[in-house]
């Protein structure tokens, strides 16, 4: 139903969790560079680098495209890029490239949700008129039919949703400003807001709800096969980390500190990183600069023709 998709903004670094023999789930709060898992069986995946580089939701149609339609395209985005027109892509170009890919797909989110709860674009939003417009549906629902796939009822995600708005809800008038809205839907992008991140995280993978993430409920939200024989070797790296790195104090389980430590790295810059990748990929003359040449050589691992999601930022004609 059309209201069950604008819950799945509940939270951006959550994603449901894919069969057992498919690549591991992420709660990683990666600026949303990509929904893809950035390594794959401890090897780097180019579908991360695709969304990076082009942003998700303009990124549809790479797939269908030859590798001289890919390069040629490719070669109108490097031109965007190069905001100086020297002909060189610097770190900061790139990386600067990859922020506003970032932000635009928030912007259009936002606008996008703002115009569909809010069409008469009044300042603010009343919880009353979200709730309605989101959830209005439960009123005509049978009460067993008021639970999701994932086992969290209805009434729980507006419980969530509403803890969620009055933290968003800086002047506290039950009505949310457009950038308010915008912390109340991506709530890992305000700082303030961070702490309903980890909140949220931790009640969905704390099963027992005793306060804490054990190591296998840490590996069973990610991997839906916990307990095989054989499973994937990735699943016993993410319980090394568990172990080595996650659980800082050695305790055994994961509290909110360590979980915050997980999700949302301290000091990490993600645009910072992938940009610093990408130059790592394509810099044939080792100085630290991108040609439009060196780009066009490596356009796989920019855009990849092959890969089935990448690719309509190349199409669209108001990049900047």
């Amino acid at each position: 139903m059309e209201q069950r998709t604008l819950l799945c903004l509940l939270l951006a670094v959550v994603v449901i969790a894919k069969p057992a023999d498919e690549e591991k789930k992420s709660r990683v709060y990666n600026e949303k560079l990509s929904d893809e898992e950035h390594f794959v069986n401890d090897e780097h995946n180019p579908d991360y680098d695709h969304e990076a580089f082009l942003g998700e939701d303009e990124a549809r149609t790479f797939d269908q495209l030859t590798p001289e339609e890919s390069k040629d395209r490719l070669s109108k985005i490097v031109d965007k890029i190069d905001l100086d027109h020297d002909g060189l892509v610097t770190e900061k170009e790139l990386h600067d490239w990859i922020e506003y890919t970032q932000k635009r797909y928030i912007n259009d989110d936002v606008k996008r949700q703002w115009n569909a709860n809010n069409p008469e674009n009044r300042e603010t939003l009343h919880w009353s008129e979200y709730k309605a417009m989101v959830y209005g549906f439960m009123e005509n629902m049978d009460p067993s039919e008021l639970e999701d796939e994932e086992g969290m009822t209805y009434a729980e995600m507006v419980k969530r949703d509403e803890r969620r708005w009055h933290l968003a809800d800086e002047d506290d008038d039950e009505a949310l400003s457009i950038k308010e809205f915008t912390d109340f839907l991506h709530p890992e992008e305000a700082e303030h807001m961070q702490s309903i991140v980890v909140t949220e995280t931790m009640e969905d993978i704390d099963k027992d709800k005793d306060g804490k993430i054990s190591l296998e409920e840490y590996i069973g939200d990610m991997y839906r096969g916990a307990g095989d024989e054989f499973e994937p070797a990735w699943v016993s790296n993410e319980r090394e980390q568990f172990r080595e790195y996650r659980d800082k104090n050695g305790d055994g389980y994961l509290d909110e500190d360590e979980v915050k430590g997980w999700i949302i790295p301290p000091d990490y810059n993600h645009a910072d990183a992938e940009a610093k990748h990408l130059i790592y990929e394509a810099d044939s003359d080792d100085d630290r600069m991108l040609t439009k040449e060196e780009i066009l050589n490596k356009y796989d691992v920019f855009v990849g023709s092959q890969a089935t999601d990448f690719g309509e930022a190349l199409v669209r004609h108001d990049e900047f």
